[in-house]
């Protein structure tokens, strides 16, 4: 495999847009939604696990410019009076509204959403521009797919799905917590900095999970080549020197996925030698930052940015979504309560920028805030190998801190 090849695989995460198809059907019955701007069928609760005293209703919601996107709004059963109202923003990519992950291993917001009817919330879950349904499917049509400003359109698409919430009987418009994912969190912060600009209600909470809380040049950095700088230190540097042994290169490369370790031989062995171009001062020993580091910084292209090598397709979103403030300048602008949630094994959006996101709100005097990091988990905060991490539901004690806080604040 071709080093390009290998640092493409490793954004997968904040940019990431694969996704399997599949998914199961439901018969519904058409009625009209009360406000007018979608149309709504009422289905009967699904049997399935997690579903069991939750309506559900598909719903279709108008966005503008040609597409109008599949969604669904549940809500305890036998609960009267209008909800609160958790509406669910995705990670990047072409999600659907339950942002199914890639190689059937779970679906993010199912779990969420089940726990949030539990406590009482309605939940509204939509399918992204371009996504006609769950597995992701998605549109042949490439206006809807990529279109021109796709980050800002992101976020008026969200603003969109805000809306029909806030305007149907059973939501009380003045309690809506967004709750974002990767992506979610830039978007969820940026729409509650400034309500009015996107013609929505002022939230009431934000929860965001994989913060980000640093710009995308400095993100795509960490994914494209830090990541394997981190490695380096953590997994092959025994004696904790900063400088690499052939014996600790051999040993490290033990056990490592054939494409890691094909590109990591590539830049520390010879052989069984140090690879004599790498350690450019020839003292024996590699220098992970300094000379692996050139190395690997070199090949990741990253230095051209945003013309990185194999990255050609996201020009257009990383150029957007650098318009726009991060979590961590935009969060602060709204007063109301947040919840901050991060995996230490995160390598996509590392737990510290969800630290200094949080240190950011309490700097500016809001008093209702927290920050969770938790130990062993990944990007999609579930339990896996910090280097070689595998997709998979929230892990229950999230779902139950989420829980935890919409009790508290419903």
């Amino acid at each position: 495999m071709t080093a390009k090849t290998n640092f493409r695989r490793l954004t997968v995460g904040l940019t990431a847009a694969a996704v399997l198809a599949g998914g199961a059907g439901v018969a519904y019955a058409d009625v009209r939604n009360d406000a007018g701007n979608g149309e709504v069928r009422s289905a009967a609760t699904a049997p399935s696990s997690g579903w069991h005293g939750i309506t559900r209703e598909h719903v279709r919601i108008d966005f503008g410019r040609g597409w109008v996107t599949d969604a669904e709004l549940t809500y305890p059963s036998h609960v009267r009076g209008r909800l609160p109202l958790v509406v669910f923003l995705h990670g990047s990519g072409h999600n659907d509204m339950n942002q199914t992950l890639p190689e059937g291993k779970g679906a993010t917001f199912v779990p969420l959403a089940q726990a949030a009817s539990r406590e009482g919330y309605a939940t509204l879950r939509f399918n992204k521009r371009g996504v006609t349904g769950i597995g992701p499917v998605e549109s042949t049509d490439p206006a809807q797919l990529n279109p021109k400003n796709p980050y800002d359109l992101i976020q008026r698409d969200a603003a969109a799905a805000i809306r029909f919430g806030a305007g149907s009987a059973r939501i009380d418009p003045s309690r809506i917590v967004l709750l974002g994912h990767s992506e979610g969190t830039n978007v969820a912060a940026n729409l509650a900095a400034d309500p009015k600009k996107y013609g929505i209600p002022k939230p009431a909470g934000v929860v965001a999970m994989g913060v980000v809380g640093e710009d995308i040049k400095t993100l795509l950095t960490l994914q494209l080549y830090g990541r394997l700088l981190l490695q380096l230190h953590d997994e092959f540097d025994v004696d904790g020197d900063g400088r690499l042994t052939a014996r600790e290169a051999t040993d490290g490369l033990v056990g490592q996925p054939a494409e890691v370790a094909e590109q990591l031989r590539s830049v520390l062995l010879d052989g069984t030698k140090l690879k004599a171009s790498t350690d450019t001062d020839h003292d024996g020993r590699i220098a992970i930052d300094a000379e692996a580091g050139a190395v690997l910084r070199k090949a990741s292209g990253i230095d051209n940015y945003p013309d990185t090598p194999g990255l050609e397709g996201l020009k257009d979103y990383v150029t957007d979504i650098a318009r726009f403030p991060t979590v961590t300048e935009a969060l602060p602008q709204f007063s109301g309560p947040t919840l901050l949630l991060n995996g230490e094994n995160d390598l996509q959006t590392p737990a510290r920028v969800a630290l200094a996101a949080d240190a950011a709100v309490a700097a500016a005097g809001h008093q209702d805030h927290r920050a969770i990091i938790y130990p062993g988990m990944a990007h999609t905060m579930n339990i896996t190998p910090k280097f070689r991490p595998e997709f998979g539901d929230p892990d229950q004690q999230v779902v139950t801190d989420i829980r935890t806080w919409l009790r508290a604040h419903r």
